[in-house]
Formats: structure tokens, C-alpha cells, sequence
């Protein structure tokens, strides 16, 4: 298949994406371990023929039951489709999640999903995968379903890295204690996000290094330190220090400011993505504004060190489009 297929719910699949070998689970992040049922499942759909497929949840199922939004997500809708395309996915279905879906019992999700709308040839999924009303879909009661209805079921062990299981909660726990190495480890590629670029206070032009700043949400969970990164506007990469967090000034929501090395130019409106490469401190606050550019200053050499020895590269940064 040379075309990548989005599909927000089941309601009508494509046939080219009909048969195909499917993964199933949240999948916030696709991490290590994801990578590996999804690894599992492109590998048996390329030896039978079929496409392969990766059947998700949005909203993320714990913030359909809280009484507002509150899940730090590491890879929103927009994101999580990008990376399948990137790892060589052929699709993704973005099941809608309600308390209605979670009423649904596993039998009728496996008939009516898997089976009529699908009509899967097989399914790869991580052995704490559980489905249906009470989670009555355990991986024992897939295999069964899977030998009624005739399509194959593969569950892979979770993913060891330590003493613990690779796992979104550890990558979010990473990220808001600034941790980007253990985060990126865990991730397999460098995390990042985007988003528009918004006029902020302009205090960064007035003190000499003018920021691209991106609004961030109330779940944005990230440890509000200075971070080297490396940003993308549109096929332009850039190298760049991050601040998050204005302890100094009005810190409600604060965006996350970027100062982009050897750029200046007006990018309002535009899409910047923003790619964690490194911590370099946390956040402080200093007596005057000579101290903070003067800080900004170390901030920026750190920075330009931390970039030229950002460590491994992984094929999935390259195919991202952030590293060369």
C-alpha cells in the first residue's frame, strides 16, 4: 500500500484496509514497548499480504471517567497518527471512546469491530490489554474469540527496561521531573510536540533573544526547567533553548518559549514543533534583568553543547524529520 488511511471511527472502512492485522490498545506515546506489538503485528501482516493496522482510543479512556481532562498526553490524536505513518503503519483507527463504547460487552466489540466492520485477519496486543464492559476482554477470552471467528491472536510480554516494564506512566513520571534522558530511552525517538505560534509578552526581543512561544493546556505535565531542543517550521530545522515556566513574571499557563540560534523573523500563526533534546536547569528567579540575560546567555552555550552531543539518534528521529 503506498497511501496512509485515517479513519475516525468504523463506520465506513475503506476496503484497502479491510483483512488487515490490527493492534489494539491506547497507545499514548508509542513507546519501546508499543513499538514492539506494532514490529509484531507489520511483520505477520508483510508475510500474509494484509494491511496493518493500529486500532486506538480517543479521548484517552481515563479522562472519559474524570470529571474533566486531566491525562498528561504524551502523543494527541494528530501525533499518534504521524508516528504510525512513520513506523510504516497503513492506518489508524481513532475509535471515539464514551461511557457508551465501555458498555459495550467484549463479545459484541470482537463481532461488531473486529469482525464486520474489520473483518481482521489477526491481532497483536500487549499482554496488559484488557476490552469491553468490566474489562471482560482478557488476552485468554481474545484467543478464544479469535479460534471462533477465525482470525489469529498474538499478546507479547511487556517490554522490560530495569526493574520495571517500559510504560507510558514511567515516560509522563520522566517528563514532569525534567528527566528527557530517561524519557527519551523509554520513547525510543526524542519527544516532541507542537503547536502555533502565538504572541506573547515580547519580553524576550526586549532583552535580546526574541522566543517562539506555543500555549500550552492545564495537562501540560512537563517539569518547568530550560530544555536544548531542536524545532521544525515546516522542512526548516532549527536548534534552539526552551524555557517553560516564568516564575519571574505571571506563570498561570505559561507558554513554552523557544528561542530559535541564528533566526529572527515573524512566524506568527505558523506551526512549530518542538523536539526535547536536553535539560539544562530549572527554573529561577533572579534579582534583576542584567542576572536573567546573563543567565539566558549560559543558557544559550549550554544549550548549543547539550545539541552537539545529543546522544544516539534513532531511525524513527530521523524518519520524524527532526535529526538528520
Amino acid at each position: 500500500m503506498t497511501s496512509f488511511y485515517r479513519l475516525d471511527g468504523l463506520d465506513n472502512v475503506p476496503h484497502p484496509l479491510r483483512g488487515a492485522m490490527v493492534a489494539i490498545g491506547s497507545f499514548d506515546g508509542i513507546h519501546r514497548g508499543h513499538q514492539a506489538v506494532l514490529e509484531r503485528m507489520m511483520s505477520q501482516a508483510r508475510a500474509r499480504g494484509v494491511p496493518a493496522v493500529m486500532l486506538t482510543f480517543e479521548p484517552h479512556p481515563r479522562d472519559v471517567f474524570a470529571p474533566s481532562p486531566f491525562m498528561f498526553r504524551l502523543t494527541p490524536p494528530d501525533t499518534k497518527a504521524r508516528l504510525c505513518a512513520a513506523l510504516g503503519l497503513d492506518g489508524i483507527v481513532l475509535m471515539p471512546f464514551s461511557r457508551d463504547l465501555s458498555m459495550v460487552e467484549a463479545e459484541d466489540f470482537v463481532s461488531r469491530f473486529l469482525v464486520k466492520a474489520l473483518r481482521v485477519s489477526g491481532v497483536v496486543v500487549g499482554a496488559d490489554f484488557h476490552f469491553g464492559h468490566n474489562r471482560g476482554g482478557t488476552p485468554d477470552f481474545l484467543r478464544a474469540a479469535g479460534n471462533l471467528h477465525g482470525f489469529s491472536v498474538d499478546i507479547l510480554d511487556l517490554l522490560p527496561e530495569g526493574e520495571e516494564a517500559v510504560s507510558s506512566s514511567r515516560i509522563r513520571a520522566a517528563l514532569t521531573a525534567g528527566d528527557v534522558k530517561t524519557a527519551t530511552g523509554l520513547l525510543g525517538y526524542h519527544w516532541f510536540f507542537g503547536g502555533e505560534v502565538i504572541k506573547g509578552d515580547q519580553r524576550g526581543r526586549l532583552l535580546g533573544f526574541p522566543t517562539a512561544n506555543i500555549s500550552t493546556a492545564s495537562t501540560f505535565g512537563l517539569a518547568q526547567w530550560v530544555y536544548a531542543v531542536r524545532a521544525r517550521l515546516g522542512e526548516r530545522l532549527f536548534d534552539g533553548v526552551a524555557s517553560f515556566g516564568k516564575p519571574m513574571f505571571n506563570n498561570e499557563l505559561p507558554p513554552f518559549e523557544t528561542y530559535l540560534f541564528d533566526f529572527d523573523a515573524d512566524i506568527y500563526g505558523r506551526h512549530l514543533e518542538v523536539a526535547l533534546v536536553g535539560h539544562i536547569r530549572g527554573q529561577e528567579v533572579y534579582k534583576g534583568l542584567d542576572e536573567l540575560i546573563a543567565a539566558i546567555g549560559r543558557d544559550t552555550r549550554k544549550a548549543r553543547m547539550a545539541l552537539g552531543e545529543c546522544g544516539p539518534i534513532s531511525e524513527l528521529d530521523k524518519t520524524l524529520g527532526f535529526f538528520g
